[in-house]
């Protein structure tokens, strides 16, 4: 699937497995100039062995499985970009402090809802942990872990601090593990470095 020699396609600079997922639309808030980022089934499960919650074997069962159905493939990618907007409203919001729109959070509740039929506690080495049951036989496999994520940081005290980049045309998400939480951009390197060219540009024509 996935080749260490290729240059990674996505960033994860959100502080967390949704935030990243949600974070796979460049440009989200510069109308026109949007850039999705998840274009096929395939982008999805390279997006999955990035982030870490899909191995290179069940990426590769589940492109064989994807090739076999592509009706249902396309289905597949629908439903992820359709979750993925839905808590993109609901993160933005509570980043923006606005209130939570119902019909945003009905999708997530109901991927969650389908997501922990898929979910087992098992018991290794004394100690207890989440798995998932056969993740490379469904092609939905690559946004469980998300959904949880998601559910998990609604749920939980780092909420407060989820934040979304400063820069205008970004709309990037990011959680502020900062010390004194007052993280402004998405990334320094990118956006931060942006807006301080913008305004010494700005200062010099000024000047």
């Amino acid at each position: 699937m996935a080749q260490s020699n290729h240059r990674p396609k996505f960033e994860f600079t959100g502080g967390s497995l949704c935030l990243d997922f949600i974070n796979t639309v460049d440009n989200r808030t510069s109308p026109g100039n949007e850039k999705e980022l998840l274009n096929s089934y395939s982008d999805l499960l390279r997006w999955g062995e990035q982030a870490g919650t899909l191995t290179q074997k069940q990426a590769e069962r589940l492109l064989r499985l994807a090739a076999e159905a592509p009706g249902h493939t396309q289905s597949a990618i629908h439903r992820a970009v359709q979750l993925r907007e839905a808590m993109y409203s609901v993160f933005s919001a509570v980043a923006e402090r606005r209130g939570i729109p119902g019909a945003a959070l009905g999708v997530l509740n109901a991927g969650m809802q389908k997501a922990a039929q898929h979910a087992q506690i098992v018991h290794t080495n004394r100690n207890f942990s989440w798995e998932w049951t056969l993740p490379e036989e469904s092609l939905d496999s690559v946004v469980w872990p998300v959904i949880r994520s998601a559910a998990e940081l609604l749920t939980s005290d780092d909420i407060g601090y989820v934040r979304a980049c400063a820069s205008s045309d970004c709309g990037w998400l990011f959680l502020d593990k900062t010390k004194n939480h007052r993280r402004r951009w998405c990334e320094m390197k990118t956006c931060g470095n942006r807006n301080k060219a913008r305004r010494y540009y700005q200062r010099t024509k000024a000047g």
